[in-house]
């Protein structure tokens, strides 16, 4: 065999080794991962329009003028979605023996949430969330002034129950530790009866002098589900970019080889340069 021939088919193995497919299982894996990719980010666009539907709910909510609360035959039916944030108004006496601390932290500082029992004219309970005290005054005797005896409005917000405890901590009733305004085991711990399944959080207008301050409702909604939606598709696009170099360019470099192969011979024969004049004999 030539020189020439020798190094048409070394070419030709360098050619075909540089065209092998990867593995079939890698390439079945990387497709479905380039289809989970996608559907991620489609799934981060429909939960962005959900979130800000959500938020401009809310705010209708917030200011909307106040309404009495739901009667007690429509608690088992309020939710979250329908009701959390309503602005709502009531009025009873407060039950200031049966009062529960919750720890918190505000804009004030770290403290305690007070919530304390409005009994009503048809004998129905609803916690009410006074606001925020500083440690130091967690002895409801430093703030006997800011506990009123007799009837009182409120109006504030909706709040849902929250059962599942604090990060990371967990209610422990039998020692009188909260770290969530958890309705159902308030109720129980205090011996209360007909309690509402959800909690008002106070609003300004409804601070008594001497007691704890009111308005102090955070309402935040992370919405983080764009920059979500850009990482998975910029993902998908570099997986998918990956997938075109693997198999586009293998493609290319095979249609590249073949046609020089074809041209090989008239390529040599036009060869000009020092070694045109070179004769080649065969083997």
């Amino acid at each position: 065999m030539s020189r020439t021939g020798t190094a048409t088919s070394e070419a030709g193995k360098t050619q075909g080794s540089a065209v092998h497919a990867p593995a079939l299982w890698l390439t079945v894996l990387s497709l479905v991962a380039l289809v989970v990719l996608i559907a991620l980010g489609v799934w981060q666009i429909e939960r962005r329009a959900w979130k800000l539907a959500l938020i401009d709910r809310v705010e209708q909510r917030v200011h909307a003028p106040a309404q009495p609360i739901p009667a007690p035959a429509a608690w088992p039916a309020v939710s979250a979605a329908n009701d959390e944030y309503r602005h709502v108004s009531l009025g009873g006496r407060f039950l200031h023996d049966r009062e529960t601390l919750v720890q918190a932290v505000t804009e004030e500082g770290p403290g305690y949430w007070v919530l304390t029992p409005l009994e009503r004219s048809d004998g129905t309970l609803v916690l009410i969330n006074r606001g925020f005290v500083p440690s130091e005054r967690r002895d409801p005797s430093t703030r006997r002034d800011g506990n009123p005896d007799g009837q009182v409005e409120i109006s504030g917000l909706l709040r849902i129950t929250e059962p599942r405890g604090g990060f990371l901590r967990s209610n422990v009733p039998q020692h009188n530790r909260w770290y969530s305004r958890d309705v159902e085991a308030i109720a129980a711990a205090r011996g209360l009866q007909n309690v509402a399944p959800f909690f008002v959080d106070a609003d300004a207008k409804s601070q008594i002098a001497g007691g704890p301050i009111a308005g102090l409702t955070v309402i935040r909604f992370p919405n983080n589900h764009l920059i979500y939606a850009l990482t998975w598709f910029a993902l998908a696009f570099m997986l998918a970019g990956r997938l075109f170099v693997t198999f586009g360019g293998g493609l290319f470099r095979r249609k590249r080889f073949v046609h020089d192969s074809a041209g090989g011979s008239d390529s040599t024969a036009r060869r000009t340069g020092s070694d045109a004049g070179t004769i080649v004999e065969p083997t």
